[in-house]
């Protein structure tokens, strides 16, 4: 006990000078005689009394100064590490922190576990280097066993009537003659950990009891090799308990525990109340902002080359806290809302639109920061040639098989008997012996499926008697085509931006409107049948281009007649609205319909249509296939522009 408290700082103690250690040791040493010449005087005395006073007293001590952990926690840090909080309901616990194989162990002999805290628990789940956390009494104190697993590091720090025990792991070591990508990988795991812990310093061990925070400081500040400042407000005592604790990571617990904060420049670091320093650093700004308030206006004017000087200005005078519209004053809060705009409180800024030009009008350091900003807005973007490419490809096919058949007769006796293709054919050959007006049994001829401009091929035969005839015809036709149409459309556009190219024409048709005289109005109107693309490309920082695309291919297909009101166009539209990315150059098909269309008709006459071969004369076959293919391609191509 020196001073009014116990110190264990083994890495503090070793840069400390000689002198004060031997001191410390003399002090130590005088101290230890005068117990010891006590001790002899009272048993000399009383060889008895004070074995008999010393129980009540000793236990009356140890029950004043014994504590007990109120709670166990484990949590999962962001670094991977496994974290152990235990809770005391008192000060004055005195853990220890050692490691064993792959168990660390901490025994707490003045503290005791309560038995609803006496259990393990699993702690797998939490992917951490802790597998397993055993709390159970040993002897009148508590005692937990971390089970490990891999390599790790651990560290352990106490603030008050809490203890926290950090299980940190560590990157493996490689192995000799183990393949690249093993290598590859171990580094950017050991990069990755070395990223997320912010602590660097060296590993300390400080165990303080109601130490002076001014001296904590000092024994930092010879661990660290930094010059550290404290400021006199700096006040206070404080007991914590630290085990292989970075210095830095150490000096944050510190100040955290006694609301402090800490400013570094360099190799000195300045250590306030954290109201001190935010006002210290108000101040400063505040006499900062009341310096510039004080200097010069210049005027500068700066030619807009690739933009446009009216957009910059609407973007620089929209943006939130500029100078022109927060106002003036030099107070805090209005203060830093300027500062936080491209000018000051007093800058101004105009753009005449028939130069192009920028004028501005703020203290130099303004005027500066606004001539390279605006150099960096104010460059050439890069063009983006896009060529699209669109596909119709249209394969048909039809054929028509059909027949025409006729038999006439007549028989002339008691009684009169004729057989022809109709009653009103029949009634001529009765009444006239007219074979010339003989109607066809079956006329079924070749047509339906193949267009009707065309006439079909046939081949007929006829035998006419006296009192008879016979016709024959039979015809057929096919009908194939092909057909490919390709529209080529192709613009150049700047780097998001969108452009639109058409070609095509406007079909007018009439339309008849009434009106309340009932006297109808006709009116032209127009349809429109178009080639378009319209695209908004935007060049990626991989070279690559995402365009928003938008493509339409209209066709006039035929006019349905109206009678007296004219015609009306018929369109084929053929549409695609779609996003996507490409690289440079790359020809990507962005949509694409395929149709196909296969049909047959049977139109015969029943039974007689049925009949093996005849059955042809009686019947008309036809037959159809139809295929249409639209595809759409799209190549972009970067132009690059050289930036001055």
């Amino acid at each position: 006990m020196i001073r009014g408290y116990t110190m264990t700082a083994s890495n503090a103690q070793r840069l400390r000078p000689a002198r004060p250690l031997a001191m410390l040791r003399l002090c130590s040493l005088g101290l230890a005689i005068g117990l010891l010449a006590a001790a002899g005087t009272v048993s000399a005395a009383s060889p008895t009394g004070p074995a008999q006073a010393a129980a009540p007293n000793g236990q009356a001590q140890g029950q004043s100064a014994a504590v007990s952990v109120s709670n166990i926690d484990f949590r999962r840090g962001e670094d991977g590490a496994g974290r152990l909080i235990l809770r005391f309901n008192g000060e004055g616990a005195s853990p220890d922190l050692r490691n064993q194989g792959d168990n660390v162990i901490v025994d707490v002999g003045n503290a005791e576990l309560p038995l609803s805290l006496q259990r393990q628990l699993n702690v797998v789940d939490f992917a951490t280097p802790v597998q397993r956390v055993d709390a159970h009494s040993k002897g009148n104190g508590t005692q937990l066993v971390l089970s490990t697993n891999g390599a790790f590091e651990s560290l352990a720090y106490q603030t008050g009537n809490e203890y926290v025990v950090e299980i940190v792991p560590r990157a493996a070591q490689q192995a000799v003659g183990s393949a690249t990508a093993s290598s590859t990988i171990a580094a950017a795991a050991a990069q990755v950990q070395a990223a997320a812990r912010p602590y660097s310093g060296r590993p300390v061990t400080f165990n303080f009891q109601d130490v002076p925070v001014r001296t904590v400081l000092q024994l930092i500040a010879e661990e660290s090799n930094l010059n550290i400042v404290a400021s006199d407000t700096v006040q206070g005592n404080v007991t914590l308990r630290l085990v292989n604790v970075p210095w830095d990571q150490a000096l944050d617990i510190v100040l955290r525990a006694k609301g402090l904060d800490k400013r570094r420049e360099g190799g000195v670091v300045w250590v306030a109340p954290q109201p001190e320093l935010a006002k210290f650093e108000q101040d400063k700004e505040d006499a900062r902002i009341a310096i510039e308030n004080r200097v010069d206006l210049i005027t500068d004017y700066i030619q807009v080359n690739y933009h446009n000087a009216s957009a910059i200005f609407k973007a620089l005078t929209e943006a939130k806290g500029i100078g022109s519209s927060g106002g003036g004053g030099s107070g805090g809060s209005g203060s830093s809302q300027d500062e936080n705009g491209f000018l000051s409180s007093r800058g101004r800024i105009v753009a005449d639109e028939r130069t192009n030009t920028l004028m501005i009008s703020d203290i130099p350091k303004k005027v500066a920061q606004m001539r390279e900003l605006i150099a960096v807005i104010d460059r050439p973007v890069d063009q983006v040639l896009i060529e699209g490419r669109i596909v119709i490809a249209t394969d048909s096919f039809a054929r028509d098989l059909g027949a025409r058949f006729g038999v006439s007769g007549r028989r002339i006796g008691d009684r009169t008997q004729v057989i022809g293709g109709g009653l009103g054919s029949n009634q001529e050959i009765i009444e006239n012996g007219d074979f010339d007006s003989r109607g066809l049994n079956v006329s079924l001829p070749a047509g339906g499926f193949t267009s009707g401009g065309n006439p079909a091929g046939a081949i007929a035969y006829t035998l006419l008697g006296n009192n008879f005839s016979l016709d024959l015809e039979l015809s057929a036709l096919q009908e194939e085509g092909r057909g490919e149409v390709i529209s080529n459309p192709r613009l150049v556009t700047t780097n998001q931006r969108e452009a639109v190219i058409k070609q095509g024409r406007e079909v007018g048709y009439l339309t008849v409107t009434g009106s309340g005289t009932g006297i109808a109005t006709p009116t032209v109107q127009f349809k429109e049948a178009l080639l378009e693309l319209k695209v908004t490309p935007t060049i990626t920082s991989d070279n690559r281009v995402f365009l928003s695309l938008n493509v339409k291919k209209d066709e006039v297909i035929r006019f349905i007649d109206l009678g007296d009101f004219g015609q009306v166009p018929e369109l084929a539209r053929r549409e695609i609205n779609t996003a996507v990315l490409v690289d440079d150059g790359q020809t990507v098909v962005i949509g694409g319909v395929y149709e196909f269309t296969d049909r047959s008709s049977i139109s015969k006459v029943p039974f007689l249509g049925d009949i093996p071969f005849l059955g042809n004369l009686f019947k008309k076959k036809g037959r159809s296939k139809e295929k249409a293919e639209l595809l759409i391609f799209v190549t972009p191509k970067v132009l690059r522009v050289a930036k001055g």
